[in-house]
């Protein structure tokens, strides 16, 4: 019987090892980071954590902001900008179901991180700080 991929690691498991292995790797240097720092600067980098946006969210504004473009040209010049909401649509629901659409590979080549790898970070800070808030 078919099983869709895990929610935590559905786009891991869609992305190239290398450029996993990659945002690993710089996910533990970040945490090396701020051994034996004062927990202001531990806090500071969990506030900052807590602004990042998941890959997630960037694909959802991504594909928001391309629907609504493309319905007011739809709209306004010509109808065959339909087809992109359409697309659009469809991507966005292979994601929710796979974990890959076409922008994945290249925001994940940028960086950008699921949630779970934020939260691996935040966690590994709080077993940093003196006094655990």
């Amino acid at each position: 019987m078919f099983h869709f991929p895990s929610t935590s690691k559905k786009v891991e498991l869609n992305t190239d090892k290398d450029i996993n292995n990659e945002i690993k790797r710089e996910t533990l240097e970040n945490i090396s980071h701020f051994i034996g720092k004062d927990d202001e600067e531990i806090l500071s980098r969990m506030e900052e954590l807590d602004e990042e946006w998941d890959i997630e969210r960037l694909l959802e504004a991504n594909a928001a902001s391309i629907v609504a473009l493309s319905t007011i040209l739809g709209f306004t010049t010509n109808k065959k900008w339909f087809a992109i909401s359409g697309m659009v649509g469809c991507f966005l629901l292979h994601h929710a179901l796979y974990g890959w659409c076409p922008p994945v590979p290249i925001l994940r080549r940028l960086g950008i991180r699921t949630s779970s790898e934020i939260n691996y970070e935040k966690e590994a800070l709080k077993n940093l700080l003196e006094f655990p808030y």
